[in-house]
């Protein structure tokens, strides 16, 4: 039996649930969306893919995969209106149609408007001016000659508005002899933190606005891929600096007005000021350590606010690191894991596989998570797993 659509879009009775599935889509068929789709079974919903590859990582774990553009219109109006409640692994899909969709009394988490802000990195910096969450300071680029007109900003971050992910779109710029480098689009240009840390907080929020907020998560990144290559949990903060930290991020997610999954990315700096990065409106990379390290994962933890569950515990049960799997350089094909089954001899170290059939330098992959109670070890078995476990292609061979 269908749920029935209550005049509040995301004001779902509990008692709905007992009569049957509630049907549940995902725009984007990723990495993401298949590990959410694996925390589904434990509840009863009926699980909904919108992409446009049919041999995307989510395509075989989904009970409906529907072949389309999540950036289109049409094809995100028609996808959801057959849904319940419908949510995103990705940021870049079509707000408008979702827009609609919510008019019609379809849930959307996060909420469309808020989707909007965060969408686009200019309206998420003037978000975080407007709202006096600190953060780097910026200017508003039209074009790649403007960037002339900012020499102070130099050494500085360009970043186009939409349309970057996973390290794309970024672009460091040293002096303004690397204007050249630049986007010819609206981007920011963010002053150069001099950065001592890079932490994530995660951040669960439900209809009613209460919260569930996980420790927060070092990220070491590959400078070159701009990819996090290694995390830990919890970070190591002093108390000042972890209090400021976790009340700024929550600051933010507040300040947003939305239930959903949030990850606050925060700069600390040499000076141990706290400055806003950036926010992702979703499940993230900084936690997927959660799926072994906390009692409840951040993708069991979203499928408790799009169904109106209670949220669930993020207590860390113990400490976690996490190795990135990434493309090898030069390898480009068939995928092919060696070092895998000497992974896999290794005491509580969880290998997890994208089910990405081809790689290409760079491209996430998988994840290996290990969990100990004592922090050399763990950067010793992280460093372990990282000079012997490689992506590379069979056809290389």
């Amino acid at each position: 039996m269908p749920v029935a659509k209550l005049g509040n879009p995301c004001l779902l009775r509990m008692g709905v649930y007992l009569c049957g599935m509630i049907k549940a889509g995902i725009l984007g068929g990723g990495q993401l969306g298949r590990m959410l789709l694996q925390a589904a079974a434990n509840y009863p919903i009926e699980t909904h893919v919108l992409e446009s590859d049919p041999d995307c990582p989510a395509a075989h774990l989904c009970h409906h995969f529907t072949a389309g553009n999540i950036r289109d219109f049409n094809d995100v109006l028609a996808f959801g209106r057959k849904l319940d409640v419908v949510t995103i692994e990705i940021e870049s899909v079509n707000i408008d149609a979702l827009e609609q969709l919510e008019s019609e009394g379809i849930c959307i988490i996060p909420k469309p408007s808020t989707l909007r802000l965060i969408a686009d990195k200019v309206t998420q910096k003037i978000f975080y001016r407007d709202n006096q969450i600190p953060t780097s300071e910026f200017e508003i680029t039209e074009s790649r000659d403007a960037l002339q007109q900012f020499p102070d900003f130099f050494p500085g971050v360009h970043k186009v508005g939409t349309g970057g992910y996973d390290g794309k779109g970024v672009q460091l710029l040293e002096t303004m002899a690397d204007v050249a480098l630049g986007f010819n689009e609206r981007s920011v240009l963010e002053k150069k933190v001099n950065i001592k840390k890079e932490i994530s907080i995660l951040i669960a929020v439900d209809r009613n606005m209460r919260m569930a907020i996980y420790p927060p998560v070092d990220m070491v990144f590959d400078p070159t891929l701009n990819l996090i290559s290694y995390q830990f949990c919890p970070a190591k903060l002093s108390e000042k600096v972890f209090q400021k930290s976790e009340a700024i991020a929550i600051k933010v997610v507040k300040d947003l007005k939305s239930p959903g999954f949030f990850a606050v990315e925060l700069f600390i700096d040499a000076d141990d000021r706290v400055l806003v990065n950036e926010t992702a409106p979703r499940v993230h990379n900084s936690g997927h350590h959660t799926i072994e390290a906390c009692y409840s994962s951040q993708f069991d933890m979203l499928w408790r606010i799009l169904l109106g569950y209670p949220l669930g515990n993020p207590k860390l049960i113990m400490q976690a690191a996490i190795v990135n799997l990434v493309g090898e350089s030069g390898f480009s094909g068939v995928a092919y894991y060696e070092g895998l089954e000497k992974i896999l001899e290794m005491d509580n170290v969880f290998v997890h596989i994208y089910g990405k059939a081809a790689t290409r330098p760079g491209r996430k992959m998988g994840h290996v998570t290990i969990l100990d109670t004592n922090d050399s070890a763990l950067l010793h078995r992280a460093n372990q797993i990282r000079n012997t476990l490689y992506v590379k292609s069979a056809s290389n061979f």
